[in-house]
């Protein structure tokens, strides 16, 4: 039986990544990379389906686990009756080839120990050829290939290969287990050690290029961390998420696969990077972006693979039982296909804030760019779409769709007069100035005093928090106002944010899912914008509370069961969680400053 969601903990090389139970078992990884069928999958079913276990062959009296300092390098500490041992578990960044590394310590005392390694490639399914070559074990199957180097003698056991052996303090027992192509030989092997000292030093002098210090600094690092470690280092593309089908509500139907790359998420993104002083890994972003984007404008999708691939056919992975029997198991992501008019803001927007923060861009070939998105834009602004959420049913007018048509012109228009583009200015802000009376005049609800989730609704919508964040309309504005003010009527359960109205369809009267943690921090967001900084506070130490003991976040939060569910870790909520750290911090840096020099600025 599965873990529960935070009793994971993530390591990863920016290629790909793996989930380690607390009962020290690998339960998740695709390898060779995100987007790669998964060769442990037992989180979405059983051992049978792939993992690989690495604990004491005894009674444990207690369990612990941190990051060793600033890195992905995960210990988890197993206390016996007869011993302590630290099990040390990482990926060094991608070499020649992709490695995890395991590292039994004897702390005290000697502790019996139990591994069990479990093999399926083709997500559970597939069963190696195992073979013995001098001291590796080899698994073959199809294209997939990894080898097994470690001292302990290991055996066979019913399609398992098991190893029992003893650590006593002061020893060091490695296990090395390496991925590589069936028809390559065998990768070269790594000194564990070395490879420990070399880890250690880049997540060091990557962590030192954070410019955020202070006030939620130990925050903002570990979910900066986590986005690098979400980040496919080949093309700079970041995933969503490492996993797929981890229910949004648990025992439900809402499973998807959210190992590809959002242009939802493009603004924020950048945000979170460049007020954090990666402008290298915000370039590589916005340059992902543009390649991928390239093409016919009615062609942009909503998400892209890691590489920038665009067909993510969706299919269900029927043997596999789901997790705590949440099913379907879903593979590939079928809403790739849908219209959602907000990705063509979210990209203007992206390569306008990118140009404001002096990154060094190819003005002449993103301008283009930029050009045919809002000439086609101008065509289909007014048409019905599927919305950030993705609905799977008809398509609405989506308020926050709208607004980000809105977003689009009014980027490229301060573009143009900021940089001395050549633009057709009077055509966009006419169109910019229309997209605007139209949100007011249809989206919002006299009687609710609020935006609402589509034309002619009276439901409402998470997503209209971003308003003021976007710059449709100030904060203090009595619709904005009146539009928080609903929110926390009708979306509010137990101090946390639904994204969608729990007025709406709902199983047996419950909402349809956990509550959205990124849409928490956009209430966030907008309180700070409004000057109400103590209730952004609370909303930002709530969500800071229900992070696993290391940090980590899924999608949402199910406050009933107490627990965290949806994908994970899932970069938009960390993302979000960088930035209202940010906002916060700057918010109450300016109210500290004198009244004579705020005046000023």
């Amino acid at each position: 039986m599965s873990q529960k969601i935070e009793d994971y903990a993530l390591i990863g090389d920016c290629e790909t990544a793996a989930l380690v139970g607390r009962n020290g078992s690998i339960d998740w990884l695709c390898w060779p990379a995100f987007d790669s069928d998964a060769c442990f999958a037992a989180i979405l079913g059983t051992q049978k389906n792939g993992r690989w276990l690495i604990a004491p062959g005894e009674d444990v009296t207690a369990i612990s686990r941190r990051y060793l300092g600033d890195t992905l390098i995960l210990e988890t500490r197993f206390e016996t009756n007869s011993g302590t041992i630290a099990l040390i578990d990482f990926m060094p960044p991608r070499g020649k080839a992709s490695d995890i590394v395991r590292l039994v310590r004897g702390v005290s005392g000697t502790v019996k120990m139990r591994m069990e390694l479990v093999i399926r490639f083709g997500f559970g399914v597939d069963i190696p050829w195992v073979r013995r070559i001098d001291h590796s074990l080899l698994a073959v199957a199809g294209q997939d290939m990894t080898v097994l180097r470690t001292p302990v003698k290991t055996r066979g056991e019913g399609l398992t290969t098991v190893a029992d052996f003893e650590v006593k303090a002061g020893e060091t027992v490695p296990f090395v287990l390496t991925y590589g192509p069936s028809h390559l030989d065998p990768p070269e092997a790594i000194d564990p050690e070395i490879a420990l000292q070399e880890t250690e030093k880049f997540w060091q002098e990557w962590c030192s290029r954070c410019t955020r210090d202070g006030e939620y600094h130990d925050l903002i690092l570990r979910s900066l961390i986590t986005l690098k470690a979400l980040t496919f280092a080949p093309t700079g593309g970041i995933v969503a998420a490492p996993t797929t089908s981890l229910p949004e509500k648990l025992g439900g139907a809402r499973n998807w696969d959210y190992r590809f790359c959002w242009l939802r998420d493009a603004t924020f993104t950048l945000l979170a990077l460049m007020n954090s002083g990666y402008t290298e890994e915000a370039l590589a972003w916005h340059n992902w972006l543009l390649r991928a984007a390239a093409g016919a404008p009615a062609n942009m999708q909503i998400m892209y693979g890691i590489w920038g691939q665009r067909r993510l056919l969706e299919w269900e992975a029927g043997w596999l039982e789901g997790y705590e029997g949440a099913q379907p198991v879903r593979v590939g992501n079928a809403a790739h296909a849908q219209l959602q008019l907000d990705v063509y803001g979210e990209l203007i927007d992206a390569f306008h804030q990118s140009r404001m923060a002096k990154l060094k861009l190819d003005d002449e070939v993103t301008w283009a760019l930029e050009c045919a998105v809002l000439d086609h834009l101008a065509e289909v602004w007014d048409q019905p779409d599927h919305g950030i959420w993705e609905r799977r049913g008809q398509p609405r007018h989506y308020v926050f769709s709208k607004v980000m048509t809105w977003v689009a012109f009014d980027r490229g228009i301060k573009s143009a007069e900021t940089f001395g583009f050549k633009a057709p200015l009077l055509h966009w802000r006419a169109l910019r100035e229309a997209i605007h009376r139209d949100v007011c005049n249809k989206g919002f609800d006299a009687e609710e005093n609020a935006f609402v989730e589509s034309y002619g609704s009276k439901l409402l919508d998470a997503s209209v928090l971003l308003l003021p964040a976007v710059g449709f309309l100030p904060a203090q504005d009595p619709r904005i106002r009146g539009t928080i003010a609903a929110v926390e009527r009708h979306l509010m359960r137990d101090g946390f944010v639904l994204r969608h109205d729990p007025r709406e369809v709902s199983d047996e009267q419950q909402p349809i899912e956990g509550a959205f943690l990124a849409c928490s921090l956009w209430l966030a967001d907008a309180h700070v914008l409004a000057g109400n900084l103590d209730k952004a506070q609370v909303l930002l130490d709530r969500v800071v509370g229900i992070a696993n003991d290391i940090g980590l976040l899924a999608e949402e939060y199910d406050s009933g069961a107490r627990r965290q569910t949806g994908n994970f870790p899932q970069a938009l909520t960390h993302i979000a969680l960088i930035n209202t750290a940010h906002n916060l911090s700057a918010a109450r840096q300016e109210c500290d400053k004198p009244a004579v020099q705020r005046s000023k600025q």
